[in-house]
């Protein structure tokens, strides 16, 4: 009879959950280079799916997220969910060699992890070297349906998303500060959203 009840309870709080879970988001992240013009010079940056900054993950509170990452560059990669709470899924966390082995040129990886207790806009980057300096975009976590914003429901939302552009490779930069020991050069610009603002030659 103690089993019975305990399989009913157990039945009952996992329909209870299902009835409030959120659902499985597939995206796929593609790091390939992009011939990119700021400040009215021409490089390849690294990107996702070609676009600086990176794509917009859009999902609800308590959805799940399958975000498959296939490395066409050749550096290795690994991509952080910068301030997601991963409860049972620190290996989806990013950090390179730390948390994962980075994801080697022509290799993939499925990053798996769900939103939990969380709402609001934080974002996504690499988390090796310095290819964080292109390799980044937003992450929106709206409420779950039927439940109300912590504040009064925006008329309209729009990320806006800080960082900085050198003119020079950025993983020459770093490399060449590790080898001295000294601080890496500073950047050309800082960006609104990828674009350099109006207070620097050529900003257009």
């Amino acid at each position: 009879a103690l089993f019975l009840a305990l399989s009913v309870v157990w039945l009952l709080s996992d329909l209870a959950f299902a009835k409030h879970a959120g659902i499985t988001r597939h995206y796929k992240f593609d790091i390939k280079m992009q011939s990119v013009t700021r400040l009215c010079q021409t490089k390849n940056i690294v990107t996702v799916n070609g676009q600086f900054p990176g794509p917009r993950i859009i999902a609800r509170e308590g959805d799940r997220l399958l975000i498959k990452v296939v490395n066409h560059v050749k550096y290795n990669v690994t991509i952080h969910w910068h301030g997601i709470r991963q409860i049972r899924s620190g290996w989806a966390d990013g950090p390179a060699y730390v948390t994962q082995c980075p994801i080697q040129t022509g290799q993939s990886y499925v990053y798996n992890f769900t939103l939990t207790g969380q709402r609001g806009t934080l974002f996504w980057h690499a988390h090796i070297s310095w290819l964080r300096a292109t390799l980044y975009g937003p992450i929106v976590i709206l409420p779950k349906k039927h439940a109300s914003y912590p504040f009064p429901h925006p008329y309209k939302e729009v990320p806006i998303v800080f960082g900085e552009w050198w003119k020079a490779d950025t993983e020459t930069i770093i490399n060449q500060a590790m080898a001295t020991g000294g601080a890496p050069n500073i950047s050309d610009a800082f960006t609104i959203n990828g674009l350099p603002g109006p207070s620097y030659n050529c900003s257009a």
